[in-house]
């Protein structure tokens, strides 16, 4: 390959001695020390409570994955490393673009941010955008499921992924820290490391990570294309057996962060990259070439007196931009580059009454140039005040949230007729949630939650007008638009004693006007001869409801077992049709069994058959997705982990109903990944 012609080739190369200097410089401080059992890391509060009260004594549902549970869990993107918790699907489009779908809501509805500021991407604008964070670097990962996830943003209306990293160190360290990981194997030959490294002297401390990351094309079992969809359209050819083709990737990526810590608070700021190549599994011949540059900075003191007690600042600055090559030609290129950032105060306790005061903005300016660019250029600015209080009753409590915002989405002229002069939009969106927590016993509890949402329509919802290549259509949108409205309950039945817990969940919600993308059954000619299907943004009555299930029972000192579910039924309420893309019905059960340094875990997840379909979408046959994993920590002075995971392992053909690509691009076939993890 010729790197001096590819510069984004060219940063790859050079970060790869960078990740080896990190690992061994690594290895040789965590080779020094006395043998460890227990790496202390810092705690992290969760995202669903400001006051930062621990995850069994949250109103909303929360699921958390850190520490050695992620690092096994990791895939290749978010949406897939997410997928399978309770009421998280992904949408899937080839293994290289998969954003997280909660509860049947995804796109903006899904707010994923960074350390609690809002990632900068183009991942909701299209399903073959990759998310802008990659998985290897992160230490934490939140999902705030349900509307009551208001606080941290507008848009949240199926809830909120907050992926957490130590970019920006928090907690005061006199020492080194790190953990390291590398890992090859699966379905797409996977070969990838990531090192991640602190140093600190009690007053100010510095953090540093890089990882690369590289994939072949996705091995798969029998074809590409479904039989459901050959049955159904005889001109899709069911080709490239055993391969999904330009499913291959190559990435990498590293950051540099300081802070100055203090007894009661630290002051910090970081600077990372991420490089992303990959291919669109939908145009065989198209790649992306994605860059992302961002500099975070963050500040929080405690501690400060009788009436603010806490603050708390975020601030990051995004340069994204991705181009889509046809060949070696630059066909489309979208930017993305704006400040998002959020102030907020704590009060003394007022009696039994905690809470917190804040405001968040942003200001973002889209652009998309070339052939395929669907939506003009746009300037979008937000800003909102919230609040949240808790009022604790003996052992219960009682949760209120309020975000009043204001949203401005302008378009810019464009020299393209469809898209004209520049229009304006204004809203004010608010959004308000009641909740509770009830402790029936010592083991038993109640929560529940009221809400009322308003959210501002996206910029593609209101100004799109143009060939969508990904999707297959021509979208049109309308920038006529009222704020999108909804009210929901959810409420959850919680069992715990000692480390056993069991919940069980059920979530119901009502748009007045859901905006969602249908087929107008139009076809428009966008070159001569050459036609695509009509969708527009239209509003519509909607209504989601479901159940969340989920377990964790210890049988004996050494076997677990784990159990979950979810269920989704939503439906258009104009004529009662089922809307695109929900998922079915899924039952999972794992056991892990621990002896010494041994462990090993099977998990069985089955999808049923998803028939309850709209217009115009085929069915999705169920599947059975049985995933083993062996692990052993090694004798050695460093917490040195040795692993093996297998993935489907009855070789099922697994497409995910949520994936836009269900019947052109299936989940991997059977294969074994093994690799290595070491903290200190």
């Amino acid at each position: 390959m010729n790197y001096a012609q590819n510069p984004q080739m060219l940063k790859a190369f050079a970060l790869k001695p960078m990740l080896i200097i990190l690992a061994t410089s690594f290895a040789n401080h965590a080779l020094a020390q006395e043998p460890n059992t227990a790496i202390d890391l810092p705690s992290v509060a969760v995202t669903g409570n400001p006051l930062g009260v621990s995850s069994d004594e949250l109103v909303v549902p929360v699921s958390v994955l850190s520490g050695r549970e992620l690092s096994l869990r990791r895939e290749g993107t978010l949406g897939e490393t997410l997928n399978g918790i309770p009421g998280v699907t992904a949408t899937q489009f080839g293994p290289n673009a998969s954003r997280p779908v909660i509860r049947g809501l995804d796109g903006e509805r899904v707010r994923i941010m960074q350390n609690g500021v809002g990632i900068l991407d183009a991942s909701s604008l299209s399903f073959d955008h990759a998310v802008g964070i990659d998985p290897l670097i992160i230490e934490q990962i939140d999902v705030v499921r349900g509307p009551a996830a208001l606080l941290y943003g507008g848009s949240a209306m199926g809830g909120v992924v907050n992926a957490i990293d130590h970019r920006i160190p928090k907690e005061q360290l006199n020492g080194v820290t790190g953990r390291a990981e590398a890992r090859f194997g699966g379905p797409d030959n996977t070969r990838n490391g990531a090192a991640v490294i602190d140093v600190g002297n009690g007053k100010f401390a510095i953090h540093a990570d890089a990882y690369t990351r590289e994939t072949s094309d996705l091995d798969i079992k029998g074809f590409a294309v479904s039989s459901r969809k050959n049955r159904a359209d005889p001109t899709a050819i069911r080709e490239n057996r055993g391969k999904l083709a330009n499913s291959a990737s190559d990435g990498d990526g590293g950051a540099l962060g300081a802070s100055l810590t203090f007894d009661n608070g630290y002051i910090g700021a970081s600077f990372s990259t991420l490089n992303n190549n990959y291919g669109v599994v939908a145009e065989e011949d198209v790649t992306i070439d994605m860059k992302s540059d961002r500099w975070d900075f963050a500040t929080e003191f405690t501690d400060l007196g009788p009436i603010i007690n806490r603050v708390k600042f975020r601030m990051a600055h995004t340069d994204y931009e991705h181009s889509e090559l046809e060949g070696s030609e630059v066909g489309t290129t979208f930017t993305n580059r704006g400040l998002e950032g959020s102030f907020e105060a704590g009060h003394a306790k007022l009696g039994n009454l905690s809470g917190v005061v804040g405001y968040q903005f942003s200001n973002t300016n889209f652009e998309a140039t070339g052939e395929e660019a669907f939506v003009p250029s746009v300037n979008t600015q937000n800003h909102a005040l919230y609040l949240y209080e808790e009022l604790a009753i003996n052992e219960h409590k009682i949760t209120f949230g309020g975000r009043l915002g204001h949203s401005q989405v302008d378009s810019k002229d464009s020299a393209e007729p469809r898209f004209g002069i520049g229009q304006k939009n204004s809203f004010n969106p608010n959004s308000f949630a009641l909740g509770g927590l009830y402790k029936l016993n010592g083991n038993w509890s109640v929560t529940s939650n009221l809400s009322h949402n308003e959210r501002a329509p996206s910029y593609f919802e209101l100004y799109a007008n143009g060939s969508h290549v990904a999707t297959g259509q021509y979208e049109v949108g309308n920038a006529n638009f009222d704020k999108e409205r909804s009210n929901g309950i959810d409420a959850q039945l919680r069992w715990k004693d000692a480390k056993n817990s069991f919940s069980l969940g059920a979530y119901y919600t009502r748009f007045s006007n859901f905006i969602g993308l249908f087929n107008t059954g139009v076809d428009i000619e966008v070159e001569p001869g050459e036609f695509l299907p009509e969708a527009q943004f239209t509003a519509v009555p909607a209504t989601f409801k479901g159940l969340e299930a989920e377990g964790k029972f210890y049988l004996t000192d050494n076997l677990d077992l784990t159990v979950r579910g979810d269920y989704v039924h939503a439906k258009d309420k104009r004529n009662n049709d089922y809307l695109p893309r929900i998922s079915p019905l899924r039952l999972g059960a794992g056991l892990q069994y621990r002896l010494d340094s041994f462990s090993a875990r099977l998990d069985v997840l089955r999808a049923f058959k998803q028939n309850n379909t709209a217009d115009n979408e085929l069915d999705t046959d169920g599947y059975t997705n049985v995933t083993a994993m062996l692990a052993y920590k090694l004798p050695t002075k460093v917490n040195l982990e040795l692993f093996a995971k297998a993935n489907n392992l009855l070789n099922d053909e697994i497409r995910e109903h949520a994936s836009f690509l269900k019947d052109i691009s299936p989940a991997g076939q059977r294969a074994l990944l093994i690799g290595a993890r070491a903290d200190f």
